[in-house]
């Protein structure tokens, strides 16, 4: 069955992985895009609010319709499916995204928003990501990835809310060893901010950091799959509920 499909990304509409995005899901029918006029990195499952959105409309084709909006990834997936697509989507698509998004990146990113928005809606949706931040990446195998994951999808999902986060290794395809479907890894990052100082005298700072796992031999997480060379999916879900603690809080004589 033709697809009618929803792309949006976090790295702008400019970005190299967008556009190896928009390549890949046209095999599989109509597409239509919405992504950031700028970079929207970091930005989770915020929301514009106390601004308009600016929509500037860049192609408009029978197959293909691309779209900027001042806004966010979520304001991206939003405004496209209540005001811009006529018909909704069967499948919502972000990225590219240049960088990781496994371990607990998946909180903190634009991407992951984008596609946990379009499941929301009752749409399977992929997040992909490859391991570089590099603006000149080879998309190439991650290209044949998503390719194989979304036919996947499109032919043995049944679950309308599904959503996944994939993480391609930044290598040759014939280099990857393979597609695992795993849990993400537990952790945090902590963070260093790097103060400087501007020609003014004014402090400014800049955020870094790395990220330190909870289980550092852990054999069956995203960070142990990619480390080895596998392609990592991780199923993901928007009900943040603790279920393990909410019976244990069942006993509890409040």
């Amino acid at each position: 069955m033709k697809q009618n499909i929803l792309i949006s990304n976090d790295d702008g509409i400019n970005a190299k992985g967008l556009r190896a995005l928009i390549e890949v899901a046209s095999k599989f029918g109509n597409v239509t895009v919405v992504a950031p006029e700028v970079g929207m990195s970091g930005m989770s499952h915020a929301i514009t609010m106390s601004t308009p959105l600016l929509l500037r409309k860049i192609k408009d084709t029978e197959s293909i319709k691309v779209y900027a909006c001042q806004g966010t990834p979520v304001d991206c997936v939003k405004i496209a499916m209540d005001y811009i697509m006529e018909e909704p989507p069967t499948l919502v698509l972000s990225g590219i995204n240049h960088g990781a998004n496994s371990n607990m990146s998946v909180i903190y990113s634009g991407t992951m928003g984008a596609a946990m928005e379009g499941s929301m809606y009752g749409i399977p949706s992929i997040g992909f990501s490859v391991l570089t931040h590099s603006p000149t990446a080879d998309f190439t195998a991650c290209k044949r990835i998503a390719e194989t994951i979304i036919e996947k999808v499109i032919s043995e999902n049944k679950n309308p809310y599904l959503c996944l986060n994939v993480n391609v290794p930044t290598l040759p395809y014939d280099q990857i060893k393979g597609i695992r479907v795993c849990r993400q890894s537990m952790g945090c990052w902590l963070e260093d901010f790097v103060k400087q100082t501007n020609p003014r005298g004014q402090e400014y700072f800049w955020l870094t950091g790395s990220f330190h796992p909870n289980e550092v031999d852990a054999i069956d997480d995203d960070e142990a799959m990619l480390a080895q060379n596998f392609v990592s999916i991780v199923p993901v879900k928007t009900d943040m509920t603790d279920y393990a603690q909410l019976d244990e809080m069942k006993n509890w004589n409040l």
